[in-house]
């Protein structure tokens, strides 16, 4: 799969940035790898990155619900993929007490939702409106769990968002969450190949959806009140009666960073990464069976004139 594209927004505009010291150059950054395809893209790309500028980098895998605490205590550095609509409050409250930094727009085009292989429309007359699961969710029933339909929903770590959902809208599914973000795919193309019917949580971008002609079910638009209030939508007496709400994927980084590495910082900050490049990447590494590292260097040896002057606007 072709691994080249533009993507980098270079935001380090000439006249706009000063050049930044390097700091401690000798201790390494280390930045946080979580359990999907694409934040390993992310990642990896802003570490070679970094270590173009002339940094050490370590890449630490850690839980992403849990790794901000690790984070404040000067453990993990960044977090380069983190998505608004399974962000756990821990976030929020080490932002609030100073231990982490936000530090802006990673520049995805990206939503969640619950989803489906195409084919499975033709199980669920009425598909892709929410409602019709009400009326044929025997057809995604299982022996665990009979008598309602089963949900393959994010892994546990990844928190309960498509279970979250069958409980707000009383859908009868029964939530089983995935072992990985490979076990979902495994999910998904075992569906395609058989024909059998699949309800998944999933998300875009991603180059399953495009494999697998993954549809979204239209559900009630993910507005704040449906978070906040029973009586807002279909259901009077439940909250997440509702699509997800629009996500925003951001990247956050040790508070200390600024004052310890000023340029890495900088590049940090202005480091976003288009759809356009990061799918083909994910493809590359999950269908075609390259390696992280190898499809990253690709990448970043065919890219050099769209990440090299963000490099260089914070080290010159």
């Amino acid at each position: 799969m072709k691994t080249v594209g533009l993507g980098i927004a270079l935001t380090a505009l000439a006249g706009t940035v000063h050049a930044a010291e390097l700091g401690a150059v000798d201790e390494p950054i280390k930045l946080a790898v979580n359990e999907w395809t694409g934040q390993h893209v992310t990642t990896h790309v802003a570490g070679e990155m970094l270590k173009a500028a002339g940094y050490n980098v370590e890449y630490v895998t850690a839980g992403y619900m849990n790794m901000y605490q690790a984070m404040t205590d000067g453990e993990l550095h960044a977090a380069l993929e983190i998505w608004s609509s399974n962000v756990s409050e821990e976030y929020a409250k080490h932002v609030d007490a100073g231990g982490v930094t936000e530090l802006g727009d990673l520049g995805l085009d990206a939503k969640e939702g619950i989803a489906y292989p195409s084919h499975v429309a033709e199980m669920c007359p009425g598909l892709p409106a929410w409602e019709a699961l009400k009326e044929c969710a025997q057809n995604f029933a299982t022996a665990e769990t009979l008598p309602a339909g089963r949900l393959v929903d994010y892994p546990a770590d990844w928190g309960t968002p498509g279970a979250d959902r069958m409980t707000g809208l009383e859908l009868p599914f029964k939530a089983v969450p995935a072992g990985s973000e490979g076990a979902l795919i495994a999910e998904l193309r075992a569906s395609t190949e058989r024909k059998s019917p699949l309800l998944i949580t999933f998300w875009q971008p991603h180059w399953a959806m495009s494999a697998y002609d993954v549809q979204f079910v239209e559900l009630p638009a993910g507005e704040e009140a449906c978070f906040t209030d029973a009586s807002w939508g279909p259901n009077p007496n439940a909250v997440n009666d509702c699509d997800f709400a629009p996500t925003r994927i951001f990247k956050a980084s040790w508070s200390g960073m600024e004052d310890k590495w000023p340029a890495a910082f900088e590049i940090l900050s202005n480091y976003t990464l288009d759809v356009a490049d990061q799918q083909p990447m994910m493809g590359a590494i999950d269908v075609d069976g390259g390696s992280v590292e190898e499809v990253v260097a690709a990448w970043m040896a065919d890219n050099e004139g769209t990440w090299r002057p963000v490099v260089d606007a914070a080290t010159k």
